[in-house]
């Protein structure tokens, strides 16, 4: 037979490490195979759905009792136990082994703590009797010693496992390990619970006195035809015991009879009355209901009369038009006395509307002539209404800004600046804000024109205003006539005086924007709220241009419909584009005085471009809202041109570069000191964002700086060093203090470093071969030997290189070395124009030239070891005395 997988201590450490960290003990383990059964109806095993589970039953200890729980266990992907699924053995309500498996080893546990009882629990098939019987058992034991009852068992026989228990009880303990002689603990634990489940189904004195009992009888039970014999004469004695009892007890039973025979009289008198009485109940029943129908419906028919007075009054209600505001609907006075009454007859006018769409009344009255007409009466009221009220609203605009058109007070004059100040058109305007939303509540399409005609006119008032602001900074701006070019010409007190015109045209410039983009950001929320968008609303102090226009409240239309304001803040995209249209048509045309005032500027100082381009970034960045974008796209163009006007500036310059030709009388390009100048006046214009627009002037100046010095040095290649040494160092000394903060400038000052150090080199490199060319030719020839794979013995054996050319090119170089050293300096400072790059340049060539004649030792030292040849210490000895 093979082992019992309750046996297998393997199994048992991988279910206690697949529970690890639960304080759980493992009593029993066994392998099952899961599948799926069906309530109500035996069904076939499904072996295509069998799923190899294996079952474990786990105690937990607390301080005064114990937690008993089934444990089912799956395979991972890599075969380690894993845990699927617990249930507490206390909600176990029954044990049912399966009848459609004739071998017994399929079964169902039910718990009555199962949330979906639609789905029938899953049936556990073991490999055979022995182990199911091992496991019910052991379920049975537990829930009877820990939960102190037992489940509902069907489909076994308890005494069938008792005696199976008995049989199979040294079978039930665990197996000792056989590797180290050791006892799991739990084998004594497993075979007290099996023994104590025998006990608890035939105790051991009750099985004691069963057999006692049988012992005493003598049944005779193996001769099968004397046991026979005996159960008949016992059947026969019985049978004559039954008939003489029958016998003795015929009296008793005559007086049963008569009892039962007066009984039936008796019911049979109650049965009649009982019928009388019934006939007449129902009668009684009959009239009473009779009654309570007739009552009933007299109820009934007084409800619904006085309902239908009810309605009736309603309905009179709601067709009838109060007289005032009839009067006020019909009428054409709209003075701002009267918008109070007009407001509430366009409320009354709006809910009678809606109280007449067939979405809010009964179908039936839909259909009646009186509801027909007087729908019609109250959309004649509505278009007369809102085509007075409209021409009204237009005549209205166009009166007030004609008056403040023709008052000069409104504008800049001469010798004065003047704010734009619309306090009295919005406060005209709140008056009747309400009554605009009651139009848009009554005809959305009488707006359109509304909306033209408020454009039209605040477009030329907003346009004169701008225009004579513009103007009159302009006028107020005290500037230079004759600006001077950054590139050409000296760069004298002309430039001072530009300096402080240039702060004045971009404080001009800044001011206009300060005045005018707040206002027309104000002007724009304002008409997107009184001509009903549904946008946010725009906070002042964000624009900076405040007068109390900004709030709901002041408007007058906060509480006109809670519902419709509750709805939604954001603009579909046809509302939003009709904002914009109506926007264009608001601001249109003031983009022409803040075009030129950016001309005026540049012409002043084309330098102004930095601080503007700076100031209207900084508006632009501020700009969000969906009423401000006719103002993003304005300071968006205005960007563009400030922009494309600094570029003019640059590309002027760059050509005046490119035009330099190189002076006799003047060694350092003009360009030179002009730019340092030009780049410091730019540092102090950057403001936000313009420092991208600086550096890329920077760069292309720069660029065309160091391609027309090559150029031009490439003229004169005799001297080309030199004018390259004199120019770097003039641009490197320049630009040394804005470099050490621009990051531009000190990338270019590095690039000119560098480009200053090579022409050094070239330079000092020249004037020391100049004058020892025979020797560091005589040190050429031997290297290019030496590369040529000849080695240093065979050398003084070649022509001109011999020992006796060696001395002779000694004495010829190195006599006079004082001399021949004050003629490289006096060389070095033939040429050069600038005083004090002398002596950093004699530096640089003593170094040079020692570096070049300690490589000459060396060489002389591998090929003429024999021959004396002046240290380079002397020769750092004779640099220093001179």
């Amino acid at each position: 037979m093979a082992k019992s997988s309750a046996d297998d201590s393997e199994l048992r450490r991988a279910c206690e490490a697949a529970i690890e960290g639960t304080k759980q003990k493992i009593v029993i383990s066994i392998r099952v195979v899961k599948t799926l059964g069906t309530w109500g109806k035996a069904s076939k095993l499904g072996r295509q759905m069998a799923k190899p589970r294996v079952l474990a039953i786990s105690t937990k200890a607390k301080s005064q009792r114990t937690k008993a729980f089934l444990r089912v266990l799956k395979y991972s992907n890599g075969g380690v136990l894993e845990p699927a699924k617990i249930y507490k053995l206390k909600h176990l309500s029954k044990v049912e082994v399966a009848t459609n498996d004739p071998s017994g080893c399929t079964f169902t546990l039910g718990f009555d703590n199962l949330r979906n009882h639609s789905v029938a629990p899953p049936q556990w098939t073991m490999r055979n009797i022995d182990d199911r019987n091992r496991l019910l058992l052991s379920i049975l034991n537990i829930c009877k010693d820990v939960l102190g009852r037992l489940p509902k068992v069907v489909g076994v026989d308890v005494v069938e496992m008792a005696l199976w228990a008995k049989e199979n009880t040294p079978a039930v303990s665990t197996h000792d390990n056989q590797a180290d002689g050791a006892t799991f603990e739990s084998s004594a634990n497993e075979t007290e619970l099996k023994v104590n489940v025998e006990k608890e189904l035939v105790s051991q004195a009750e099985e004691e006195d069963m057999e006692a009992l049988l012992g005493t009888y003598i049944m005779g039970i193996s001769q099968a035809e004397a046991f026979s014999e005996r159960l008949k004469r016992e059947l026969q004695a019985l049978e004559a015991a039954n008939v003489h009892a029958i016998l003795e007890s015929e009296p008793l039973i005559d007086e049963v009879l008569q009892g039962l025979e007066a009984a039936s009289n008796c019911v049979e008198d109650m049965d009649e009355w009982l019928g009388m009485f019934n006939v007449k109940l129902r009668h009684m029943r009959e009239d009473i209901e009779s009654i309570e129908i007739r009552n009933n419906k007299l109820e009934m028919q007084s409800v619904n009369n006085k309902t239908l007075i009810e309605e009736l009054d309603k309905l009179l209600e709601q067709l009838n038009i109060p007289s005032e505001y009839s009067a006020f609907l019909t009428g054409d006075s709209f003075d701002e006395a009267q918008m109070l009454q007009n407001i509430e007859a366009c409320e009354w006018l709006t809910g009678a509307l809606r109280g007449f769409e067939v979405s809010n009344i009964d179908p039936t009255y839909a259909k009646m002539r009186a509801f027909k007409e007087k729908r019609g009466e109250l959309q004649i009221l509505k278009s007369t209404f809102v085509r007075r009220a409209s021409e009204f609203l237009r005549n209205y605009f166009a009166t007030f800004v004609d008056f403040m058109m023709n008052d000069k007070n409104y504008f800049s004059q001469r010798g004065q600046l003047k704010r734009p100040d619309h306090a009295d058109l919005r406060y005209k305007c709140r008056t009747y804000a309400r009554l605009l939303q009651h139009l848009k509540i009554l005809d959305k399409n009488c707006l359109g024109p509304l909306k033209k005609a408020y454009c039209c006119s605040l477009n030329l008032l907003l346009r004169r205003e701008a225009r004579e602001f513009a103007n009159e900074l302009r006028a107020s701006t005290k500037t230079s006539r004759n600006p001077t070019g950054w590139l050409e010409g000296s760069t004298g007190s002309g430039q001072n005086v530009n300096s402080a015109d240039s702060s004045t045209v971009s404080d001009a410039y800044a001011k206009l924007l300060t005045v005018f983009i707040p206002l027309m950001v104000d002007e724009s929320s304002f008409f997107a709220h009184f001509m009903c968008f549904e946008v946010p609303t725009l906070d002042g102090n964000k624009s900076g241009y405040n007068d109390g226009a900004n709030d709901d409240d002041d408007l007058g239309i906060a509480d006109i419909d809670e519902n419709d304001s509750k709805s939604s803040t954001c603009l579909s995209s046809v509302e939003l584009a009709a904002l914009n249209e109506s926007l264009q048509d608001l601001l249109d045309g003031i983009q022409e005085d803040f075009y030129a005032v950016v001309d005026w500027a540049y012409k002043i100082d084309p330098l102004c471009c930095i601080s503007m381009h700076g100031t209207t970034e900084r508006y632009l960045s501020g700009q969000k809202a969906d009423a401000a974008r006719f103002v993003r796209l304005l300071l968006g163009d205005l960007e563009s041109r400030i922009s494309m006007l600094f570029s003019r500036f640059v590309d002027e310059a760059s050509h005046q570069i490119e035009r330099s030709e190189r002076n006799v009388r003047q060694s350092v390009l003009p360009y030179i000191p002009r730019f340092a100048t030009l780049a410091t006046r730019m540092e102090q214009y950057i403001a936000g964002q313009s420092r991208d627009l600086v550096d890329q002037a920077y760069t292309k100046f720069v660029s065309i700086m160091f391609v027309t010095l090559e150029k031009l040095a490439q003229t004169e290649p005799k001297y080309a060093d030199i004018f390259l040494i004199e120019n770097y160092a003039a641009f490197q000394n320049s630009l040394y203090d804005l470099a050490n903060v621009v990051p531009t400038l000190a990338k270019f000052y590095h690039q000119a470093s560098e480009a200053y150090e090579q022409s050094c080199t070239r330079h000092i490199s020249m004037i020391i071969y100049y004058q020892f060319e025979r020797l560091f030719q005589f040190a050429r020839r031997i290297e290019d030997l030496i590369l040529s794979n000849v080695s240093p013995e065979e050398i003084p054996f070649q022509l001109g290189l011999s020992k006796v050319d060696f001395r002779k090119m000694l004495r010829s170089s190195l006599s006079g070395m004082d001399k021949s050293i004050a003629a490289m300096y006096k060389k070095l400072q033939k040429n050069l124009t600038s005083e004090e790059l002398l002596p950093s340049l004699w530096d640089k060539c003593k170094k040079d030239f020692v570096d070049k004649y300690d490589s000459f030792v060396q060489l002389c030292a591998k090929i003429y070891p024999a021959e004396s040849v002046p240290s380079t210490a002397e020769l750092r000895e004779l640099l220093a005395s001179m």
